[in-house]
């Protein structure tokens, strides 16, 4: 049952303590591999140095909810990161119109200048895009990428639809197993299986048994149980399908062994 975690920031501190033992318990129920995405330029470095440890793969991006911490020369320094071919995706990057103080202009400028590195290099995009679907898009239709992974999509039928024409990937995580989040779980029901990815954006997004603790790999197959439950699928057919759809859009991962 091979499941991947497409989106784990495993270099944040919450996982200082205890990353080898979560790991190991992920492994043991079938994670066989993760992307750990950067946000910042400052933790380039640190974010390969744990995705190395655990044999996981890479994506560097500058994120729009530290648009203070970013300086012009960061993406000069994402430029030569992935001249080394040091990531298999430029992200975490995108749009975030939930937030407040972040100024969207300056967002978007940022976003298209990574866009443009990711389609120099042939890369495929992580894609945050918080409250942020359409103009996400719209960056995308005037900056044309290889595709990717639009990272917790919560998004319109509509919208998903306009993500997977471009070549995305949509992420479905802890959100989807809140029986309350009726649009999420109708999206993640009803979209194309060809279109699905897993993710737990740990430590982040919390699943409704974890409320409260920080998310881990380890919790990535009861999130996909709960997707095959909601697709009516056995468990072993929807691990395999997301895994083939992340090998398909982010085709340099590393050998699975």
């Amino acid at each position: 049952m091979p499941l991947i975690d497409t989106h784990l920031h495993f270099n944040a501190p919450e996982f200082a303590a205890d990353a080898a033992q979560r790991w190991a318990l992920a492994r043991a129920a079938g994670v066989v591999h993760a992307i750990v995405p950067a946000v910042m330029a400052e933790s380039f470095d640190h974010a390969i140095d744990v995705a190395e440890q655990f044999g996981m793969d890479v994506a560097l991006g500058l994120h729009p909810l530290y648009l203070a911490s970013h300086k012009p020369e960061h993406l000069h320094v994402l430029e030569q990161y992935l001249a080394q071919d040091k990531a298999v995706a430029v992200g975490e990057c995108g749009l975030d119109f939930y937030v407040s103080g972040l100024d969207p202009q300056q967002q978007e400028a940022l976003l298209l200048a990574q866009l443009k590195l990711a389609r120099r290099f042939d890369l495929p995009v992580i894609l945050h895009v918080r409250r942020a679907q359409d103009r996400v898009l719209k960056c995308l239709r005037q900056v044309r990428v290889r595709g990717g992974l639009a990272h917790a999509f919560n998004g319109s039928a509509q919208q998903a639809q306009a993500f997977i024409d471009l070549g995305f990937c949509l992420g479905f995580g802890g959100a989807m197993t809140y029986q309350g989040s009726q649009r999420i779980r109708r999206l993640a029901a009803d979209l194309p299986l060809s279109a699905l990815v897993l993710e737990t954006d740990g430590p982040d997004m919390a699943p409704e048994w974890g409320q409260g603790l920080p998310n881990g790999p380890e919790n990535l197959p009861r999130i996909a149980s709960v997707l095959a439950e909601l697709r009516g699928l056995p468990l072993a057919e929807l691990a395999e399908a997301t895994y083939q759809n992340v090998r398909r859009v982010i085709p340099a991962l590393r050998p699975i062994v």
